[in-house]
C-alpha cells in the first residue's frame, strides 16, 4: 500500500506546476461570473488529467468493470461489496468520532462488530437487518464540518475529481486504516487486491451512471466536476442535518 502516498505526492506536485485558466477582464462580467462559479483556475491542468484517466478508464478500468459484471454474477458480487465496506468501517469509525456524531458512531461499531462475527466477516450484511444501516465518513467531511472550505476543484491522476480539502482527507483516511500500519504475511498482497477489488467494484456499480453522462454531456468533464461538487455537498449536508450528535449548536454552521 505504500505506492498511494507517493502518488499523492506527485499528483499534488504536478498540479501544482500546470497551467492556469485565464482569468476573464473584469470589464467581461457574465464571463468572470462563471469563471468564479466554476472556481477551476487549474481547469488546462484538470482537463489534461481527466483525458488521461478517461483512457486509462475507456481501455482498462471499464473493460474489466465490464467483464466482472458479465462473468461474476450478482449472488456473489454483493458479498465482495459487503466485504470491503466491512473492511472499510473502522475509518468509517474514526470519522464519526471526530465529526462528534454519537450515534452515527455506534451504529458503525455493532455494524463493523456484527457483521466481522455472524457476516461471516462482513460477507453478509447482518447489521443492516438488525437496524444498524450503512452509511459512509471520511476525513474531508469531517474537515468540512470543522468549517474548512473546499477550495479549487481539482481533477487527479488516478484518483479523478477531488479539492485541497478532499484530498488532505483521502491522506488522512489512509493513515486512519489499520490495514496501512499491518504488518504480517501477506499484507502487502492483501492491501494491493483490496484497493484493485474496490476500483472494479465502484466502476461496476456506476457503469450506466458513466455511460450515460459520456454519451449525453456536451462537456463531460464540467459534468463530471457539477456532480462531484453536488454529491459531496449533499453528502456533507446530510451529516449536518443529522442531530443525533453531541454537536453543540453553534459547531454546526
Amino acid at each position: 500500500m505504500g505506492w498511494v502516498l507517493p502518488r499523492l505526492l506527485l499528483a499534488t506536485t504536478v498540479i501544482g506546476l500546470g497551467a492556469c485558466a485565464t482569468k476573464p477582464p473584469a470589464s467581461d462580467q457574465m464571463a468572470l461570473s462563471e469563471y468564479n462559479e466554476a472556481n477551476d483556475p487549474l481547469e488546462p491542468t484538470n482537463r489534461f488529467f481527466y483525458r488521461i484517466n478517461d483512457g486509462l478508464d475507456t481501455y482498462v478500468l471499464r473493460p474489466v468493470a465490464v467483464a466482472y459484471r458479465d462473468v461474476v454474477p450478482g449472488a456473489v458480487r454483493q458479498p465482495i461489496h459487503n466485504l470491503l465496506t466491512n473492511i472499510a468501517e473502522p475509518v468509517v469509525f474514526v470519522n464519526d468520532v471526530l465529526q462528534t456524531k454519537s450515534r452515527r458512531a455506534g451504529t458503525t461499531m455493532m455494524r463493523f462488530l456484527i457483521n466481522s462475527t455472524a457476516g461471516v466477516g462482513g460477507l453478509f450484511d447482518v447489521a443492516a437487518d438488525l437496524g444498524y444501516p450503512d452509511h459512509a465518513a471520511d476525513f474531508g467531511e469531517t474537515l468540512a464540518l470543522w468549517g474548512v472550505g473546499g477550495g479549487t476543484f481539482l481533477f487527479l491522476p488516478v484518483l479523478g475529481p477531488s479539492n485541497p480539502r478532499d484530498l488532505t482527507g483521502f491522506g488522512a483516511d489512509i493513515a486512519f486504516d489499520p490495514l496501512t500500519w499491518a504488518s504480517f504475511g501477506g499484507s502487502a498482497t492483501l492491501g494491493y487486491s483490496r484497493y484493485g477489488l474496490t476500483a472494479v467494484d465502484v466502476r461496476e456499480r456506476n457503469i450506466d451512471t458513466i455511460d450515460s453522462v459520456k454519451k449525453t454531456a456536451l462537456d463531460p468533464y464540467a459534468t463530471f466536476r457539477s456532480l462531484y461538487r453536488q454529491n459531496r455537498a449533499a453528502e456533507i449536508e446530510k451529516i449536518k442535518n443529522d442531530h443525533a450528535t453531541t454537536v453543540p449548536a453553534w459547531f454546526i454552521r
